[in-house]
């Protein structure tokens, strides 16, 4: 294979997400998507409004709106009145949705170690250090660490 770092960067990416979905979609999330994680990242420490939420994914509250309400739906997420402000409604994960989340967290993990069973712990973690020298010398990491890395345009 004679691509470029950023496609097999993209491709690679893509297997690890594929194959963390269908050992998701094994334990009964098959309705779970990648993209899901783009909210649970901003759930996970604590329930948000949706203005704050919209915010975090940089869409309008109408859009955010719309997710959770699919979330919802989906009994990922569920809406509370904020105690702070009656008119706001809070966002926040449910037992199911974090049930996805600590499945998913499970799945990744299984996924590095078996790669470093097969492939071997050096060329893992060389592999993992370049991918983040390169996020760094993209000027990517604060919205990462930020938790404000919305899937590319």
């Amino acid at each position: 294979m004679n691509l470029d770092l950023s496609l097999v960067s993209l491709f690679a990416g893509w297997a690890l997400a594929d194959e963390v979905q269908r050992r998701l979609t094994d334990d009964g999330f098959g309705d779970a998507r990648f993209a899901d994680g783009v909210v649970f990242q901003h759930l996970v420490s604590g329930p948000v409004t949706i203005t704050t939420l919209a915010e975090k994914l940089g869409v309008t509250q109408q859009a955010a709106s719309k997710t959770v309400a699919d979330l919802q739906a989906r009994r990922y997420v569920a809406r509370r009145t904020d105690p702070d402000d009656a008119r706001a409604k809070q966002v926040h994960l449910t037992d199911h949705g974090q049930a996805v989340i600590d499945a998913a967290r499970k799945h990744r993990a299984a996924i590095d170690r078996e790669l470093r069973k097969s492939l071997g712990d050096d060329r893992v973690e060389e592999a993992r250090q370049l991918l983040a020298d390169v996020i760094d010398g993209l000027g990517a990491s604060p919205a990462l660490r930020g938790r404000a890395g919305p899937p590319p345009r």
